[in-house]
């Protein structure tokens, strides 16, 4: 029986674990949009345009001040999700996988004239990503129904 090298081991291990990728300089509202999905079919966003990356931007049912703050709120309560930007129209969280620890960036833009709110959710490494941003986008649509905020 052959025994594993520690030194490779604790290698391999910090490889696994350190899968968070740096975080973009992309990130953000640019001309008033959210920025646009990579070729790579893991990312989703409202402002994007084509079948594959588009998804709907949150309807509002509320007064924007007050969605924004349970916004907000409920954002916090996503698993393994930790809010690293947020003013009043933006918000920007890192959201960390189970098992591997892989980062995705979940981005909000609210925009009261649209009575609208932007989303925007993109892995930081891969191509694929098995459709967990569009999952994550579509659990927090169904958290803010449940909460009256958004159509």
């Amino acid at each position: 029986m052959t025994s594993v090298n520690p030194v490779l081991a604790a290698i391999l291990c910090m490889a696994i674990l350190s899968c968070s990728g740096q975080r973009p300089d992309n990130l953000g509202v640019n001309d008033g949009r959210l920025t646009p999905c990579p070729a790579s079919p893991n990312c989703v966003c409202s402002d994007h345009c084509d079948q594959q990356h588009h998804v709907q931007p949150f309807l509002l049912k509320q007064p924007a001040a007050q969605a924004w703050e349970t916004v907000k709120q409920v954002v916090r309560q996503l698993p393994r999700t930790r809010i690293i930007t947020q003013t009043d129209a933006y918000l920007h969280a890192e959201c960390s996988s189970a098992v591997f620890g892989f980062v995705d960036d979940l981005e909000l833009h609210l925009r009261p004239a649209d009575n609208i709110i932007a989303v925007r959710s993109a892995s930081r490494l891969g191509h694929s990503d098995f459709g967990v941003n569009r999952k994550r986008v579509e659990t927090l649509r169904a958290r803010l129904q449940q909460q009256n905020i958004i159509d």
